[in-house]
């Protein structure tokens, strides 16, 4: 996003700042029990420290890189207790590049310990075990991904009364600020891609018994320094439910688990709305953005308001895990704007800077919803299947915005939706124009400058497009993570759901819009 004179930037990372706190406050209005660890309580709250330790979590060391500061450590500590968390980000738990582009393996730690690829698929025949997306058409194979349920139709019906639940969810005695909160519930619905992930990791999860995996992992020594940081709420987080999938549809589990699809995609469409004031951008979805419509005060208004109504529906999902969770998600968002406003020009060029924003602005929404699930349907924080679902939400999120990046050079303007080369325009480098700098050094000052100067972005259209390799990189990284995501989801028992969201990934990397 382009730095703005009048402080408006600050004002709307604020909102979203704002916004986080209020649905942190709100774990508060449900009982804490569910984080007291049973067999040791012991916490670290040293708020002198630099790093916090409030769940025992030891992060990752990595070299020096580019990375949002939100708040300071000290104001971070005295919002934190026994019966809070702070997450490691999902970048720091599953892996951002392939080996060959200089990629590592995350250390272990208590948001990835338990990844066993059998566990959960005991005694049962899994026909797609070794899946490859790339056996399949588009992808350079002769298989058809339409041998897999189709991920929209399986909860169309389900979905059928998602908008006018949701404005009604919505709405409010200001006819103005009603309307611009609904508009994209009305007219501009999309493909409800992130609600569509929550119902069908729902039913995914729905056929696994939840158990106690961390148990069996550090075989009965809860020592958390030997497992990266397992204790307090993390040996929890599990709504105290039993569902399978015979029973799952219509029940109180499936009922909050649709209702956490409605949050996230408020919290999704406050972001869309908020991110077009910022931008300046007239279109969104193929019609005039909600500020063009209205006007600047009215479309913040309009976030705001999307962002309060979610935090009230969170809390009533009586589930303190994934109100912190969707928090920090909230708080991701606002990290992802600040790396973008204020990344040192040096870390432009580094691809797992792109990475991280792409986590903060895009997957981790999708990754934490996905963890959400997990917990709503009974599943331990650090399980097997919860890791799965964070695991998978992570990989297809940045497999998604890469295949948008792609996009944003090859697809015009009237089949996307939104204005071609955006990201160019607002100073941007994405994947594909890191991957030509690599090989054209002339191209590193124009990215560093952020295409300030006249002249700019025509030079590096013009060296991305004579490039033999840069395109063809930036799909193979999009490739990558989907089939990290993949590898994630074939962790779960098989199941349509499950074989559905295969059906989906292979989607996100090959359409067109």
């Amino acid at each position: 996003m382009r730095v703005r004179n009048n402080g408006q930037d600050g004002v709307m990372s604020g909102r979203f700042v704002v916004a986080a706190a209020v649905l942190v406050a709100a774990t508060f209005t449900t009982p804490a029990s569910a984080f007291t660890n049973p067999i040791s309580s012991g916490v670290c709250t040293d708020i002198n420290k630099s790093q916090l330790c409030m769940s025992m979590a030891v992060e990752p060391t990595a070299k020096s890189r580019s990375k949002p500061v939100v708040v300071s450590a000290e104001a971070e500590a005295l919002s934190h207790s026994s019966t809070t968390m702070k997450l490691i980000p999902s970048f720091d738990l599953f892996q951002l590049l392939p080996e060959e582009e200089g990629g590592v393996i995350p250390e272990t730690t208590s948001g990835n310990a338990v990844r066993d690829p059998n566990s959960s698929k005991i005694g049962l025949v899994d026909e797609l075990d070794g899946l490859l997306l790339s056996e399949f058409k588009g992808l350079g194979g002769n298989k058809k991904i339409e041998q897999f349920p189709d991920p929209f139709k399986m909860v169309e019906k389900e979905l059928q009364p998602f908008s006018d639940s949701i404005k009604e969810l919505v709405s409010t005695d200001q006819p103005v600020l009603s309307m611009a909160a609904k508009h994209f519930f009305e007219k501009r619905q999309g493909k409800r891609f992130r609600p569509t992930i929550v119902q069908l990791v729902a039913k995914a999860v729905s056929g696994v018994e939840a158990v106690n995996d961390v148990e069996s992992t550090v075989n009965g020594d809860h020592d958390a320094d030997k497992v990266g940081g397992i204790s307090g709420w993390e040996w929890s987080g599990a709504s105290p439910v039993k569902v399978n999938s015979e029973d799952h549809k219509g029940s109180e589990v499936w009922r909050r688990q649709a209702q956490l699809g409605q949050i996230v995609e408020m919290i999704h469409v406050a972001s869309l709305i908020h991110d077009d004031v910022l931008d300046e951008a007239d279109t969104r979805r193929g019609g005039e953005a909600v500020h063009k419509l209205y006007s600047n005060k009215v479309a913040v208004l309009a976030g705001d308001y999307l962002l309060a109504r979610a935090s009230v529906l969170l809390a009533r999902l009586e589930n303190t895990a994934v109100v912190q969770i969707m928090a920090t998600a909230l708080e991701s968002l606002v990290a992802g704007e600040i790396m973008q406003l204020k990344s040192p020009p040096k870390t432009l060029l580094e691809m797992e800077t792109y990475l991280r924003k792409s986590y903060y602005k895009t997957a981790s929404l999708i990754a934490y919803a996905c963890r959400s699930t997990a917990l709503l349907g009974g599943h331990s924080y650090a399980s097997n299947v919860a890791t799965a679902c964070e695991e998978f939400g992570f990989h297809l999120g940045l497999a998604y915005q890469l295949q948008d990046d792609i996009l944003d050079f090859t697809a015009a303007a009237n089949v996307l939706g939104k204005p071609a080369l955006a990201d160019m325009d607002l100073g941007l480098s994405t994947a594909p124009i890191l991957y030509a700098a690599q090989e054209f050094p002339m191209l590193r000052p124009l990215v560093m400058r952020r295409f300030k100067e006249k002249g700019d972005k025509e030079l590096a259209l013009e060296t991305l497009y004579k490039s033999d390799t840069a395109m063809e990189k930036a799909k193979n990284l999009a490739k990558f993570h989907a089939q990290r995501a993949i590898d994630a989801l074939l962790r779960l028992p098989q199941s349509e759901s499950r074989d559905a969201l295969v059906r989906l990934t292979h989607a996100v990397i090959t359409r067109k819009k």
